[in-house]
């Protein structure tokens, strides 16, 4: 996807399309995440999951490997804007996001878009995403502490995860550049 074909001096049609397509939802990864950088947070490593957005709309067209250079892109990217790459913040992200992503992705490629749907693999993908980072956060900062604040953490995620899996919902009825991308697909 993100090579040169061998012997050839540009990439073919389809190559091009894929690394485009990734860097878009890349692009709009890092917005997302500076929007919800701004967003004052109540409890500690909480954010609503914006810069999930993305990666969610890539289940359906994205094979494994693009999907997970796009779930990179997301990790690092958004430890640079908000200035935690060498950070224990950066391991909470590293964690959550990438746990949150594998599954989303298991769940879509098992049952599919006609049995689950983005609001169901939302709430699935930001409840790992919570309980990864909650073992972390135990294992590294609040010991047993950890069980005070992971009813409120679980419950917010919940909320947020449903919510976006809403919101993809609407967007996938309505896009166009939705229909294109599950119509071509980045496979490669």
């Amino acid at each position: 996807m993100l090579t040169l074909l061998s012997g050839k001096k540009n990439y073919d049609e389809t190559s091009s399309y894929s690394s485009k397509i990734t860097a878009i939802l890349g692009a709009c990864c890092l917005f997302l995440s500076a929007v919800e950088y701004m967003i004052p947070k109540p409890l500690p490593f909480w954010r609503i999951g914006l810069a999930m957005l993305p990666l969610m709309l890539a289940l359906d067209s994205f094979s494994l490997r693009a999907f997970l250079v796009l779930t990179g892109i997301k990790i690092f990217g958004q430890s640079l804007i908000t200035g935690t790459l060498f950070s224990y913040v950066f391991l909470f992200s590293l964690a959550g996001t990438f746990f949150s992503a594998m599954l989303m992705y298991a769940l879509r490629r098992i049952f599919g878009k006609e049995r689950i749907t983005f609001v169901g693999i939302g709430a699935a993908g930001a409840m790992v995403s919570n309980m990864a980072q909650l073992a972390l956060a135990r294992l590294f900062i609040f010991q047993d502490s950890v069980r005070y604040i992971a009813p409120l953490f679980l419950a917010s995620g919940l909320v947020t995860g449903v919510v976006l899996g809403f919101f993809c919902e609407a967007f996938v009825r309505r896009s166009k550049f939705y229909a294109r991308l599950a119509d071509k697909g980045c496979s490669k």
